[in-house]
């Protein structure tokens, strides 16, 4: 069981560093260009650059990209706009301040 775990763990940090080698990582983009690369596409929904960005790294590895840039674009947000960051994000998903 541990071993299931361990080696889940490691595939898993492996995708973060871009080591692994599955055929989906083209030459020259990380995980951090691939959620820019996403997350921009998804705001001007275009779906062809959605695919490409999507294939360039893991859906692991995508998924914490896009995470890590959410919590980046809230903090420069809520330093611009002077507010707290709870404040920020309820505001940018429609809900009432808490």
């Amino acid at each position: 069981m541990f071993g299931r775990v361990r080696k889940a763990c490691t595939r898993f940090l492996s995708s973060l560093r871009g080591e692994a080698n599955t055929g989906r990582n083209a030459p020259g983009h990380n995980l951090f260009e691939a959620a820019a690369a996403y997350v921009s596409a998804c705001a001007e929904d275009d779906q062809e650059r959605i695919d490409e960005a999507a294939g360039w790294v893991s859906p692991e590895a995508l998924s914490f990209g896009v995470s890590e840039l959410a919590c980046r674009a809230v903090i420069a947000l809520a330093r611009e706009r002077d507010e707290s960051t709870r404040t920020v994000t309820r505001a940018l998903l429609g809900l009432p301040a808490g």
